[in-house]
């Protein structure tokens, strides 16, 4: 299974945050990247918490013949088409994908960790992939999504929309 993260807290070329993650299957799908299931759509704090607007988040599952190096490289294509800049780290953003998992390999290099190191500290990651793949098991932790949510660091607030 390959799971994508989404999130957005800025206006952008696609509209609002909300706007914009409902047009994702259709930018995904562009870059050959098919959307299997798409949970609902989050609202969560910053991660850091800081006074940034919060974030619209959701998670998906996707079929593509894209390796995990080109699927990196198109997703961040697709950020950039939608108006993300990069100069600061945790900026508020246009649009943030992330690689959640991509069939449980293990990578661990400068520009690619999977699965994705803070899952399991993110509770706009594990609401929204509970919805759509709650059987999921972290292939590093060996544990189910509903422990780490049981473990999750305290005061993300988050919310389903």
């Amino acid at each position: 299974m390959i799971l994508i993260g989404l999130g957005a807290n800025l206006d952008g070329v696609y509209g609002t945050p909300d706007q914009c993650l409902q047009e994702c299957s259709n930018l995904l799908a562009g870059a050959g990247i098919n959307v299997i299931k798409l949970s609902s759509i989050w609202r969560s704090a910053p991660v850091p918490i800081s006074d940034q607007p919060w974030y619209k988040n959701a998670v998906c599952s996707v079929e593509t013949d894209l390796n995990p190096h080109e699927l990196l490289s198109a997703l961040a294509n697709i950020e950039d088409e939608a108006g993300r800049t990069r100069e600061e780290l945790n900026a508020a953003r246009t649009l943030d994908l992330d690689i959640l998992s991509y069939n449980d390999k293990i990578i661990n290099e400068a520009q690619l960790t999977l699965p994705h190191p803070e899952i399991h500290n993110r509770s706009f990651v594990l609401y929204p992939l509970r919805e759509i793949a709650p059987n999921w098991v972290h292939p590093i932790l060996g544990k189910s999504v509903d422990e780490m949510i049981a473990k999750m660091p305290k005061g993300q607030e988050i919310e389903r929309c």
